[in-house]
């Protein structure tokens, strides 16, 4: 008979929204309570199915402080997979190391939460059936430099091993390092299955030991684009493993991008915007798609984009509505006239924008002034918003420069229009 589990991570329940651009109140209600949502999927799948396990490998909960109401909705998910006789095993990953709900809720016997000591379980099967026994080891504080993997116990001769590991891996981008350790340090541990949790991107890697990293199961903002899923798992007594993907999003976020070259109709962007977004959806597998609409490209309707985003915006807002279960959570517009870099000197407004662009925004004193109001700004945001100006120096660079052109154009395209009206 084979061992068949349900392997997820990173749920991260009730996260706070984490855009600024969620300012839709019914956009910022289906984000908000998208996590609990894809958490209830994950149940209904594990009943379903008829597993022996739910696995989640770190990061169940957000942050240090959890609400009450949070503790008994997984409360009361948890006690209906009680009920059908599946087994909860958990560790603690970074974010929810500190939570008191983890370790002070009292959940029914058949969910373990591993401790921050490494422990092995051996579930009670049949003699007939090859002994499974789950591995796990919590982290005990937010941060975990080093690797853990050498405090976890020896595999079970005989038996199937099976471990949880909230790890880095050997890094990956927008990750700290987290108990890093690498594909071969987790195969030479004699385990036929490591059970991932922390990067946020699926991955699998199939062989004597299987590897797997099932990703967060619901994107919480557009750095967390594509379809989200969790990982069913079939272990059969031979030893062979069978890996199946299956969707849990409720909302997808997705970049759209919308080609305006030659565009000289704002009702021709408008219908151009509409097909987009009903491309987008056609292929969407998630009950919901959130995009970020880009908007490039040489058009005659450069300027007249930038000055009145908040009319497009308003513009794309219906043509999703038409399509359905659509949203737009913001537009991102790089615009530009055909004839830039044509200008004749004796346009004033062509002279400004040259001169704004070779010798003002990669000034050392713009720069300079640019990063201090950036840094004040920041230093003022909620931690979860706080990234939008970059995680590391790079990004925050590129950031910084992003928005410094964006605020050029938009003065270039009000200074174009005021000139034309007068």
């Amino acid at each position: 008979m084979a061992y068949r589990f349900v392997h997820t991570a990173d749920i991260h329940l009730d996260s706070p929204l984490r855009s600024l651009a969620l300012r839709d109140t019914d956009l910022a209600e289906l984000v908000g309570n998208a996590t609990r949502r894809a958490f209830v999927r994950i149940i209904d799948l594990c009943l379903e199915e008829q597993v022996d396990a739910l696995l989640i490998a770190g990061d169940l909960y957000d942050g240090e402080q959890t609400s009450m109401k949070t503790a008994r909705f997984l409360a009361e998910q948890l006690r209906r997979l009680d009920e059908a006789s599946i087994r909860v095993f958990i560790i603690r990953g970074n974010h929810d190391a500190l939570s008191k709900i983890t370790k002070e809720l009292v959940l029914p016997n058949s969910v373990k939460v591993f401790a921050g000591r490494a422990e092995a379980v051996e579930i009670d099967r049949a003699p007939s059936h090859v002994p499974v026994v789950i591995h796990g080891l919590s982290f005990a504080q937010p941060h975990a430099p080093e690797s853990l993997l050498g405090k976890y116990r020896p595999s079970v001769e005989g038996a199937v091993n099976i471990g949880l590991l909230h790890t880095s891996l050997a890094g990956a981008a927008g990750h700290d390092p987290y108990s890093p350790c690498s594909l071969a340090d987790l195969a030479r541990t004699g385990f036929r299955y490591w059970a991932l949790g922390h990067v946020h991107k699926r991955s699998a890697v199939e062989g004597a030991c299987t590897i797997v990293m099932p990703g967060i199961p619901q994107g919480r903002d557009i750095n967390e684009a594509g379809p989200k899923s969790v990982t069913l798992v079939t272990i059969h007594d031979d030893g062979s493993v069978l890996l199946e993907e299956r969707d849990t999003g409720i909302a997808q976020f997705e970049r759209v991008s919308i080609d305006a070259s030659g565009l000289e109709d704002w009702r021709d962007l408008v219908s151009a915007i509409a097909r987009g977004l009903e491309k987008a959806r056609d292929v969407v597998r998630s009950e919901h798609l959130v995009t970020r609409l880009q908007v490039s490209g040489a058009t005659p309707l450069g300027w007249r984009i930038r000055r009145d985003a908040d009319l497009l915006k308003t513009e794309a807002d219906e043509r999703a509505s038409i399509v359905g279960s659509c949203w737009v959570e913001k537009l991102e517009i790089s615009c530009h006239p055909p004839e830039r870099g044509l200008e004749t000197s004796g346009d004033p407004v062509s002279e400004l924008h040259r001169l704004i662009e070779k010798d003002v925004l990669d000034s050392d004193a713009f720069q300079a002034e640019l990063v201090g109001m950036a840094e004040e700004i920041r230093a003022q945001l909620p931690q979860e918003c706080r990234d939008a100006f970059g995680s590391d120096e790079a990004s925050f660079r590129e950031a910084l420069a992003r928005l410094a052109r964006d605020g050029a154009e938009g003065v270039m395209a009000r200074l174009e229009a005021a000139g034309e009206g007068a």
